[in-house]
């Protein structure tokens, strides 16, 4: 196993598809929820132990090999809104061409042939991680970092805000991503004898519910 390769995949200029999502961000941002760096470090610390710890636990459970099925339709009943679940699978469809490409495997093979639609992000990214040979921790970690540090960076686009003081913001919630992939990890081996009830079901209703109006927007800068 390299290590390395978590690098490669938590990097953000990894063709993920995810700079064109805010992760609810752009909607706070306009609903004045977030103004500067000081709530949006609130808002991605609600952001990391909800919708965080669920992508997390669902990432490191498709590393430990429970069925991408059962943790597919795990995680769309985690996720309420129709129009973060569409988000989901097209963050998925577009990380499983990018891990197809860079670690070549017959489990994301046969997934895209599963999911001709998009899978789930969490799911894909737990069978990246096992594709690239990482651990359950080291999927569970690039979940939980996905869930801050998209907002984090988009944020910078939406209010100028000093990128030095949006990354402050995710040194500041360090330890608590350490307690997240923790969590989702412990989750994740329970959910390997227990199913998948076993894994965390975090709800955070405001950002469902602000993802169906930033949906319906004519114009927006972001695709979630």
């Amino acid at each position: 196993m390299s290590r390395a390769a978590l690098l490669v995949l938590a990097d953000g200029r990894f063709p993920a598809g995810g700079h064109a999502h805010s992760g609810g961000a752009e909607a706070a941002v306009k609903a004045g929820r977030i103004t500067g760096a000081e709530s949006l470090e609130s808002f991605c610390r609600g952001r990391l132990h909800t919708a965080g710890l669920v992508s997390s636990a669902l990432a490191a459970a498709a590393v430990l090999g429970v069925d991408p099925r059962q943790l597919d339709e795990a995680a769309d009943a985690r996720t309420p809104s129709p129009a973060l679940r569409l988000a989901a699978r097209k963050l998925g469809r577009q990380l499983l061409r990018a891990a197809r490409a860079t670690w070549p495997s017959p489990e994301l093979d046969a997934l895209a042939g599963q999911f001709p639609k998009g899978a789930h992000q969490p799911v894909v990214l737990g069978l990246t991680a096992r594709a690239a040979g990482l651990e359950p921790v080291d999927a569970a970690y690039c979940a939980a970092y996905e869930s801050v540090s998209g907002p984090a960076s988009a944020t910078v686009r939406l209010l100028s805000l000093d990128p030095f003081d949006a990354t402050a913001v995710l040194a500041r919630l360090a330890p608590e991503l350490d307690r997240v992939a923790t969590r989702a990890v412990e989750a994740a081996r329970r959910a390997l004898h227990e199913g998948t009830d076993a894994l965390p079901a975090a709800s955070a209703p405001l950002l469902e519910i602000a993802a169906e109006l930033h949906a319906a927007w004519p114009v927006r800068l972001f695709a979630s």
